[in-house]
């Protein structure tokens, strides 16, 4: 009897170890759920410690921290970006960072990276790891960064190109699992976007022949201005027309030859209506509707993670059911999954909705269905229950709060707002052709304190009607409230530094604002304050909502432009760096000097150029934007060769092609989802179904009991606890 009771204790001990695994395991697979991630990774007590401290929000700032700075070193490193300019007329030298600084602040970056590489490998296994092409790549990255790191410091970091630079984007890509996704959609569009792209320049080059043949007319005639302006051989001519076809420069590459004969006006309007409206609309077409296929793919694939990562929890919960009222493994208990809910990370709203389902289940055990069923309240966005108002005894008390906290008050302060905004129009329209030492600022500043003075008002009985807490706990309370403590600071400093508004309030300039300035920050605070109508109106709030839903789902599209815009003004640097040089002198040209009109002499962009790494992201902003981009072409081909016009065609067709019109899509998704569901996200009273799951809840398939199995049967870390 003695010698059992160790051997009962250590079984004892056995299974609740055992049952802390389970319940761990469990914690762990609803995270995976809950953040749609992969749930191939190892299951042991030490690797899942491991694994929750690396999804930690600490661990993963810290992650984010270090690739935000080892791309912010571009700024630094040499050529550094520190001047006041990037004018080359007018720029003074910059600072430039000792050989070591930066490197010894990359070679932590890179330390902390292969930190992340190695916790990757070892969470995911070895095998997983031979089949992972993106952490193989990460890898390669980083013995590729780290030899090029030794390079420079044995060069004294005068090596004339830095390889490790370029491949600093991949850092941010592999850490984002929606901009992989994001270069599998544009991977997938790329034979359709071919197929058009290869339409256009066959419609370039039958234009271009036609256009070389066409002018071709004697001495001092129109036609013969255009071919020596705009078809002067091969090269000239598809340059004409490409910029053509972004319509920068139009009319001015038709206007020699209309100049001469009107017909030749046909030419250049039926090019444009093939390629502009016809082809490069097509392209659009084609990316918008290769992007809905992304995206249906991405959500089917995040909703069968987010069902296997809940069905893993609920088998490794299953074996501890009561086995003898039941056959084993049919069930969960509802206590046992309340304890397993308590350690998930995941936000109190919803983590208190799914405990109150599993609560009115009451004792009883959860069947598979039952228990994915519960998580389906993480796909809505629960409306947030506001504190309940203060109560006053006395009767004036109470009619007050209820004036003061009814929608009706709220509408008067939106038109005591549009009356504020019109006062401002009216002023500005009427002080335009008058000089800031000529102006009367009397009655705009008396308007000023009165609006202000209603503004505090309005707060403070709103404070009272709502309680602080609850006026506090709606977001256009505390977008108001801010607004109106900024506006008060403003005008009592203006106040005490200028006195009272009376005729003829003209003070001298005081401190580093002037009366005019503060007055005009004062203004245009409070037209961000007519923001507050937007929720009223209904068309207005769809509009609104779907620019919100925007920069919500903008990191990815955020992320691929930053690693194109890293990657393209670092190429732009080694290939252009001081080409621009300034002009003789250093002064600029004079309007009717030497320069050319319409020229990048001319017009004066010195500071357009790739000197250092943020005038080059400027440099390629304003290429994006496609507005006098001919302008760059011919400057760069002047002053760095031919060759140059490749360099920004595929930056044209990588940032405006591709990820403007991918942007469009974005767009286009969320708005055509939010007008057409708007009158059923208007019905719903208590809780909201988030975009995601609206926007293809007709075609998204639930996995089947036969798919969720497999898949749990061939996990190479899990083996269920029963």
């Amino acid at each position: 009897m003695a010698e059992s009771e160790p051997l009962l204790s250590r079984a004892r001990g056995g299974a609740e170890a055992r049952r802390d695994l389970c319940f761990e395991q469990a914690v762990i697979f609803i995270e995976d759920a809950i953040q749609y991630r992969s749930i191939n990774h190892r299951m042991d007590t030490r690797s899942m410690w491991l694994y929750r401290w690396y999804y930690s929000d600490a661990c993963q700032w810290i992650l984010g921290f270090i690739i935000f700075l080892i791309l912010f070193l571009a700024f630094i490193e040499t050529p550094s970006s520190f001047t006041s300019t990037s004018d080359v007329r007018y720029r003074s030298k910059p600072w430039n960072p000792p050989c070591g600084l930066t490197e010894s602040i990359e070679v932590l970056c890179l330390l902390g990276f292969a930190t992340d590489l190695s916790v990757k490998s070892y969470l995911v296994g070895w095998p997983q790891f031979r089949k992972s092409l993106w952490l193989l790549a990460y890898l390669v990255v980083l013995v590729l960064s780290f030899v090029d790191w030794m390079v420079s410091l044995s060069l004294v970091c005068q090596e004339p190109l830095r390889l490790r630079r370029l491949l600093r984007p991949f850092f941010l890509l592999q850490n984002s699992s929606m901009m992989k996704k994001m270069l599998k959609c544009i991977r997938w569009s790329l034979p359709e976007m071919a197929s058009v792209v290869l339409l256009l320049a066959l419609h370039l080059c039958v234009f271009t022949m036609l256009g070389m043949l066409l002018f071709t007319g004697n001495k001092d005639d129109g036609q013969d201005r255009e071919r020596l302006i705009y078809f002067r051989d091969l090269a000239e001519s598809l340059t004409s027309l490409l910029v053509l076809l972004t319509t920068a420069n139009n009319p001015d590459v038709m206007v020699p030859a209309y100049s001469k004969n009107r017909a030749f006006a046909i030419f250049f309007i039926v090019f444009t209506l093939i390629g502009s409206l016809f082809l490069m609309n097509l392209l659009t077409a084609i990316i918008y509707n290769q992007f809905r296929g992304y995206l249906l793919k991405s959500v089917q694939a995040s909703l069968f993670r987010k069902r296997l990562g809940t069905r893993a929890a609920y088998e490794v919960l299953s074996w501890m059911a009561d086995r003898e009222a039941r056959p084993q493994g049919v069930g969960v208990k509802a206590q046992d999954l309340l304890q397993v809910l308590q350690k998930v990370q995941v936000d109190s709203t919803h983590k208190q909705a799914i405990m109150e389902k599993v609560r009115s289940h009451g004792d009883g055990l959860l069947s598979a269905d039952e228990f994915q069923k519960l998580f389906n309240e993480l796909d809505k966005s629960l409306m947030k229950e506001h504190p309940p108002r203060p109560e006053y005894q006395s009767p004036f008390l109470r009619v007050a709060q209820f004036l003061f906290g009814h929608r009706y008050f709220d509408y008067l302060g939106n038109v005591i707002v549009l009356a504020n905004l019109v006062s401002i129009c009216v002023f500005l329209v009427h002080d335009a052709g008058v000089q800031p030492q000529d102006r009367d600022d009397f009655m705009l500043g008396i308007l000023n304190c009165v609006f202000i003075l209603y503004y505090l008002a309005e707060m403070l009985l709103k404070v009272f009607a709502l309680g602080l807490s609850g006026y506090l706990s709606y977001p256009s309370n505390v977008f108001d409230g801010l607004l109106t403590a900024i506006l008060l600071v403003l005008e009592i400093s203006t106040l005490a530094v200028y006195r009272f508004p009376h005729p003829g309030w003209k003070p001298e300039l005081r401190g580093l604002l002037s009366l005019w300035d503060m007055v005009r920050l004062v203004n245009m605070l409070i037209v961000f304050r007519f923001l507050r109508i937007i929720p009223s109106m209904k068309l207005m709030a769809v509009v609104a909502s779907t620019i919100l839903g925007l920069i919500r789902n903008m990191r990815a599209f955020g992320g691929i432009l930053v690693v194109v815009y890293y990657v393209f003004a670092i190429v732009g640097i080694n290939l252009f760096r001081g080409a621009i040089v300034p002009p003789p002198g250093n002064i600029s040209l004079a309007p009717n000097g030497s320069a050319p009109c319409g020229s990048y002499e001319q017009l004066e962009y010195w500071a357009n150029n790739f000197d250092d790494f943020a005038a080059a992201l400027v440099t390629l902003w304003n290429v994006m934007v496609v507005n006098n981009w001919q302008v760059f072409l011919d400057a760069y081909q002047r002053y760095s060769g031919p060759w140059s016009k490749i360099y920004f065609v595929l930056w044209w067709l990588v940032s405006s092609v591709i990820w403007i019109n991918l942007f469009l899509a974005l767009i286009l998704e969320n708005f055509l989802h939010k007008w057409d569901r708007r009158g059923e996200l208007q019905s719903r009273s208590g809780d909201q179904i988030t975009a995601v799951d609206l926007l293809f809840r007709e075609v998204l398939e639930e996995p089947t009991e036969e798919e969720l199995m497999a898949k749990l049967r061939h996990h190479p870390h899990l083996q269920l606890c029963r």
